[in-house]
């Protein structure tokens, strides 16, 4: 039973593998094999038959002639009568015996005997002479026989044989072409109805996806698991789509890209005119600071008041050399350095605050490599994220900073990461976003920056991060 569901399950195999072209050629191949077989049958069983019957009216005919010469040339008696009697009703219907006065002498009929020959008959007698003894009337064929013993013509015998059975056999033999043709076409019908319906089926799914994606819907995908012409319409389709997704997608990209040209161009300008008068206020604070000095010892407060004014345009500074740290082209100026030295730098410039905050730096460097890079860039990426991790554990109860290299493929992977806060998850993604920040007072512009710069060292950048648990960046650069 296994080898049986094994063989039908390969047949369905190659079958589901077949184009739609193939299918029908071999559904029209096997319908016209299985009909010219069904006829072949029927054809050698009527034949059968028939000659089977023919043999039975053969024998039966014959023997009737015998006894029919006999009672001419031998004086009537009812042998004949008697014979045809015992013949089963089909086969020899009527036999007579014509004297050659064209009289009925002897017949199985009792009611002919002694009476003269139709005209029909006598026509026929004629065509018996001339050689065309057997005619066919309705639904009997007539055989008129010359009876001639010893040179001398003793008259004529004339047999009507029902063609019944012939026509029955013929009959049933027809009936039954006709009804296995039927069925045939009708499983032929059927079959393929079956297949047709598996290809319009999934056309109908494709017009519908058709619809869906032409309403905007790129996300649809279509579902059809098939090796046929169906499968890779289906597979072209999901590839279509796939295409203008992404097309999709990259335009939405650079309008958005033109959108943050369009605002980085006017804020640089805008940046360019905040930073002239911050200097001018910053200068005349300075002036101020040093008149109030110089004037009255007791002006202590306002001098604070514009201490702090002081730094709050230094603030302001910062915030717009990093915005146009981020904005400005980057140029690259490359060149080769160790990647742990790097790292160490950074490092030593973060030592003092991290240990004010309690914070324990680990460091594994299981991989020292030199790599082709722009130190000051890559630098103040490292600083950056650095700096974000520092702050991240400014309230957490543990404070641990790991920095780790490896070696990943082609590339060194510096790994950073913290038991800060952490970032909520639904945030991931905009973590690298311009203007997207999760402190309180940051511009959002480190991480954006950090990424741009690794980016142009061919690199790349992951951020993960658990709410509560801590963060880790890992950065990889090729080698």
């Amino acid at each position: 039973m296994k080898a049986y569901y094994n063989t039908l399950y390969m047949i369905m195999n190659i079958l589901d593998r077949l184009s739609l072209k193939w299918k029908f050629i071999l559904l029209l191949l096997l319908l016209n094999f299985t009909l010219m077989s069904m006829l072949y049958l029927f054809y050698t069983q009527t034949e059968r038959r028939l000659l089977k019957e023919i043999e039975n009216q053969t024998a039966d005919l014959t023997k009737a002639i015998q006894i029919g010469v006999e009672e001419v040339t031998r004086g009537g008696s009812n042998k004949l009568a008697e014979y045809v009697k015992k013949l089963n009703t089909k086969g020899i219907k009527e036999i007579s015996i014509i004297s050659n006065q064209q009289e009925i002498i002897a017949s199985t009929n009792p009611q002919n005997i002694g009476k003269p020959v139709t005209h029909r008959k006598k026509e026929l007698i004629i065509k018996a002479e001339l050689g065309e003894p057997v005619f066919e009337e309705e639904n009997v064929y007539n055989v008129i026989v010359p009876v001639i013993a010893g040179n001398v013509q003793y008259g004529y015998i004339h047999l009507r044989i029902n063609k019944d059975d012939f026509s029955k056999i013929l009959k049933t033999n027809a009936i039954k072409r006709m009804i296995t043709t039927l069925i045939i076409f009708s499983l032929g019908i059927i079959v393929t109805y079956i297949i047709s319906s598996r290809y319009t089926r999934p056309i109908d799914t494709l017009t519908e996806a058709a619809i869906k994606v032409a309403q905007g819907d790129f996300n649809y995908r279509l579902n059809i698991n098939r090796k046929d012409e169906i499968g890779k319409i289906a597979e072209s389709f999901n590839f279509m789509i796939q295409k203008l997704q992404e097309n999709q997608m990259l335009h939405e990209r650079l309008r958005e890209a033109e959108h943050l040209a369009a605002i980085g161009q006017l804020s640089r300008t805008i940046a360019h005119e905040i930073r002239n008068p911050l200097n001018f206020i910053n200068l005349s604070i300075d002036h101020l600071i040093e008149k109030l000095k110089k004037e009255d010892k007791n002006n202590s407060n306002h001098i604070n008041l514009l201490e702090k004014m002081k730094q709050e345009i230094y603030r302001v500074n910062n915030l717009i050399t990093e915005y146009l740290e981020y904005v400005k082209p980057l140029k690259l100026n490359k060149k080769v350095a160790n990647i742990i030295e790097i790292i160490e730098d950074v490092v030593s410039i973060i030592e003092a605050t991290a240990e004010k905050e309690g914070i324990n730096i680990y460091k594994d460097y299981t991989v020292d490599f030199t790599v082709n890079v722009d130190v000051d860039l890559i630098k103040s990426c490292f600083l950056n994220i650095i700096t974000n991790a520092i702050y991240a554990m400014r309230d957490s109860e543990v404070k641990n900073l790991f920095i780790k290299t490896e070696l990943v493929d082609d590339n060194i992977l510096i790994k950073i990461s913290d038991t800060g806060s952490g970032v909520p998850e639904e945030v991931i993604d905009k973590i690298f976003e311009p203007f997207f920040s999760t402190k309180r007072d940051g511009l959002g512009l480190g991480l954006p920056l950090a990424k741009k710069v690794i980016e142009e060292h061919g690199g790349t950048i992951e951020f993960s991060s658990k709410l509560g648990q801590g963060t880790e960046v890992k950065i990889y650069i090729p080698v």
